[in-house]
């Protein structure tokens, strides 16, 4: 027994062997349905009883039946979950909702790992459970559902806070780790440069600032400050990279995923790597794979949070321990001075901090499809803190993240990125009242001349987007091949942060923080020349500083390409935002020499008289302009980048010339990869994700991707509806062999489909008889007693497995079209699909299943 990503118990399945299946079976034995009543009947039991809830919800197709707990066993009957922290805020509070909600907080079997949630049956749930709430008319009644309608702003409202609590420690720490590589505070060890200078520039000149030479001999030696510099960065990244090869999860593999994080060395296909594997070495069942190894800490995190809101399960991506890791982890990274950032882990951060507050309510922490809508606020709240952007997150968790957005998650959403936003305003993580280091202010409108810059960094952020993706995936599959970085992650991030620092140090602009230098970049020039030397030069200067920006873009594009991948949490965002300011502000300098040499021209009439060329050119314009386009071109995000910037910038007029450029940007980036590096993340490590934004051409029907009804995978009732309990498990150990840990048994009665048990169910439910070897099992309700000849005295009493079964499994024709098929998918987000033939059962179509079959129409391999 583990505890989940939620906090709960469940299962791991391993290979389903008959010796494995039955170990610790004893642990979870289930009581008959006579004591289940008398357990049950106590001061806590709900209004109806469990026979009045079967009488009234059997007659309802597909209606999940309740369960008993999973809690109790013959040694204590009495057993029941421990109400939830909330819950014991007020005692009568909690006696009606232990009342109305206890027959269906417990009746959940725990999803397995590397399954998919039932979107259908915790809909179900949650709807009886608020019809039970409903029925209530008394005072106490009206109260909980006042309170239960609470919940979801209360929780959301505490995440954001608490988000917003986080993101100032990582900012604040970061900052004191990464000025500790040059120097320390004279005044206190503890404070960064820009606290112990008293100053919101970063000025070369501070005598509170001792560089380490400095303290060390008593004279300052660029040597040895470079050997310090060199020196601290490999320790902080290392220590990093320890901290994050803890998160280690190794699961039995039973599905073919290569990786589970951000490691994209092994691509689909790759036998021969697998082969050379010690695992694949070992002797083992030709049905199983090599165990899946994934680092929870490692990358960004936004594509696995995408992939679990899509429903997809990996038990213990959103836990405690991931949380406090990949902060600590995050905070030594960042400060290493590696290029990359912190912005993608905050959605991470942020949605951890979601799954652990759902623990406070019931209504969320027992059904996943409701817990995935609060998921959703959660990550939106990680991109508000990120970028000083709530309205940003909100679009950010709509266009790219969530996969399930009712218009009450919407505005709950925006509850939760306005909190956070506040929050972080109130805790004022820089001194200076903004939220985010890099938010910068416009004041000089842009001129009609310079929508071609604009629509041509939007060409350079999507080819450069687009380029990035490939050249991230062709250094993975060459670079991470090589047998010792194979074996040896540590050893690779310590190159890596090796050639960093060695390269970085010479080159002021890739020495910076990312953070730091997207705010000089991006920043106007106030006129006075040593506020950003080299960002800001006089007319004829800008050659020169052009060619120190392109040795800098060369440089940070080299580094984010090496650096992505490795196990370390890493962002993605700002550091290509930092390569397209540096390109941006490149072309902003070309126009503005443009406008020095040639200032009588036709196309530069626009542009005041007897006036420097700075006041009719703000370089800082297109370096936020290209920071977009590039952005977009390896995201692919559009609205949600268009909305950052301005609330980045809070400049109006500047918003067409955002907008335009993510607009070519993507349009390019489209041409030339059609995925983006977190669909190509998604692809790669296998994660059975249904893109529900894509709409394919079919040209083909349902049967053709039917595969033939074998007896093996029925449950044939036409002679008697009592099956052996040994034939069951003999069924269930050949699904699970086929990897479909989340499938279903069909049940038949004379070829026609009168129902279908979820594999998780019946697992679950086998796992709980008392002798399996002698138990018969009911797969159907008798209403009649018709079977009564069945009940004598030769046969044991069978278990009723009834309130497992599914009565109405949704199912179409064999000839319905692919599209129809796709739309139940991605609506009702089923697991499995059932197939008819003339009324007749034909088989079954399981997610994955259509999944593979909807990337081959993707590529066009399938006709």
């Amino acid at each position: 027994m583990e505890d989940d990503d939620t906090g709960n118990r469940f299962r791991i399945s391993r290979r389903p062997s008959a010796a494995n299946l039955r170990k610790g079976r004893h642990h979870r034995r289930r009581l008959s349905a006579s004591s289940a009543r008398q357990a049950d009947a106590d001061e806590r039991s709900s209004l109806l009883d469990a026979a009045d809830l079967e009488d009234s919800y059997a007659t309802i197709p597909g209606t999940s039946r309740p369960r008993l707990s999973r809690n109790q066993s013959s040694a204590s009957p009495r057993t029941v979950r421990t109400s939830s922290f909330t819950s014991r805020l007020s005692k009568s509070l909690a006696a009606v909702e232990s009342k109305l909600g206890q027959q269906w907080a417990d009746e959940r079997v725990w999803y397995d790992q590397f399954t998919s949630t039932d979107w259908v049956h915790d809909a179900q749930k949650d709807a009886y459970r608020v019809k039970a709430l409903r029925a209530r008319r008394d005072f106490k009644g009206r109260v909980y559902a006042l309170f239960d309608g609470a919940q979801g702003w209360i929780l959301v409202a505490i995440i954001g806070m608490l988000t917003a609590c986080m993101a100032f420690f990582v900012d604040v720490s970061e900052n004191v780790f990464f000025d500790w590589k040059t120097g320390y505070c004279t005044k206190g060890w503890y404070l960064s440069k820009k606290k112990c200078c008293l100053s919101d520039t970063m000025n070369e000149f501070c005598p509170m600032w001792s560089h380490w030479s400095l303290g060390l001999t008593g004279q300052e030696s660029l040597w040895i400050d470079w050997a310090i510099y060199i020196l601290a960065t490999m320790t902080l990244a290392t220590i990093s990279c320890l901290l994050t090869l803890t998160t280690r999860t190794t699961f039995p593999g039973l599905l073919k995923i290569q990786n589970v994080d951000e490691d994209i060395s092994l691509p689909a296909g790759d036998a021969e790597a697998s082969s050379s594997s010690p695992a694949a070495s070992k002797p083992k069942s030709e049905f199983y794979s090599p165990p899946v190894v994934y680092y929870p800490a490692a990358g960004s995190g936004v594509a696995e949070v995408k992939v679990i809101l899509s429903g997809f399960v990996l038990h213990g991506y959103l836990g405690f321990k991931t949380l406090v890791i990949k902060v600590v982890a995050l905070i030594l990274s960042v400060a290493s001075g590696l290029s990359l950032g912190k912005e993608g882990p905050f959605v991470h951060i942020a949605t951890c901090i979601g799954n652990i507050a759902c623990r406070l309510f019931d209504k969320y922490n027992y059904n996943d499809a409701k817990r995935r809508e609060v998921l959703s606020a959660s990550a939106a709240s990680g991109v508000a803190v990120a970028f000083g952007a709530p309205i940003g997150g909100v679009l950010f968790s709509l266009e790219e993240v969530s996969y399930y957005f009712p218009p009450k998650t919407l505005f709950r959403t925006f509850c939760c990125c306005i909190v956070a936003a506040l929050s972080l305003k109130f805790l004022n993580p820089y001194g200076t009242g903004k939220i985010v280091l890099f938010e910068v202010r416009y004041t000089v409108d842009w001129h009609i001349f310079e929508l071609v810059a604009f629509i041509f960094l939007g060409i350079c952020g999507g080819t450069y987007g687009a380029l990035f993706i490939k050249a991230s995936k062709h250094w993975a599959t060459r670079f991470r091949r090589i047998p010792f970085i194979k074996k040896n992650p540590v050893g690779e991030l310590m190159l890596v942060a090796l050639v960093s620092s060695l390269i970085s140090y010479w080159n002021r602009y890739s020495k910076m923080a990312v953070s730091e230098l997207l705010y000089e970049l991006a920043s106007p020039c106030s006129g006075g020349g040593s506020e950003h030397s080299g960002i800001c030069p006089t007319p004829d200067e800008i050659p020169e500083a052009i060619g120190d920006l392109a040795i800098a873009l060369a440089i940070k594009s080299f580094l984010t390409v090496t650096t992505f991948g490795t196990k370390v949490p890493a962002g993605i965002y700002v550091p290509t935002m930092v390569i397209g300011g540096l390109m941006g502000h490149m072309v902003g300098l070309g126009v503005e020499y443009a406008v020095y040499k040639y200032p009588n021209s036709v196309l530069f009439a626009s542009c005041p008289a007897e006036a420097p060329p700075s006041s009719c050119v703000v370089p800082g314009v297109y370096a936020l302009v290209a920071a977009g386009a590039v952005m977009c071109g390896v995201t692919r995000l559009s609205v949600t980048l268009a909305i950052i910037l301005f609330e980045m910038t809070g400049s109006l007029d500047h918003v067409l010339p955002f907008s335009l450029a993510v607009l070519v940007s993507k349009w390019t980036a489209d041409a030339i990869e059609p995925l983006s590096i977190y669909d190509l993340l998604t692809d790669l490590n296998s994660y059975p994700y249904l893109d529900n934004k894509i709409r394919p051409i079919f040209s083909s029907h349902l049967a053709d991707i039917t595969p033939k009804a074998r007896p093996e995978r029925i449950i044939d009732i036409s002679e008697s509806p009592l099956v052996p309990a040994n034939s069951l498990r003999e069924k269930l150990r050949l699904l699970q062999q086929a990897g479909e840990l989340d499938g279903g048994l069909p049940i038949v009665n004379n070829n026609v489909l009168v129902g279908l048990i979820p594999a998780p169910d019946l697992e679950y439910a086998l796992d709980n008889l008392q002798h399996e070897d002698g138990d018969l099992c009911r797969m159907v309700a008798i209403v009649d007693g018709s079977e009564s000849d069945h009940e004598d005295g030769s046969l044991k009493d069978p278990c009723d497995f009834t309130p497992y079964i599914d009565p109405a499994p949704v199912a179409l024709e064999r000839h319905s079209p692919m599209d129809l098929v796709y739309e139940c998918f991605v609506k009702l987000g089923l697991r499995y699909l059932c197939v008819l033939r003339d009324g007749k059962f034909h088989g079954v179509v399981h997610k994955k299943t259509f999944v593979k079959y909807l990337k081959e129409v993707v590529e066009g391999n399938h006709e």
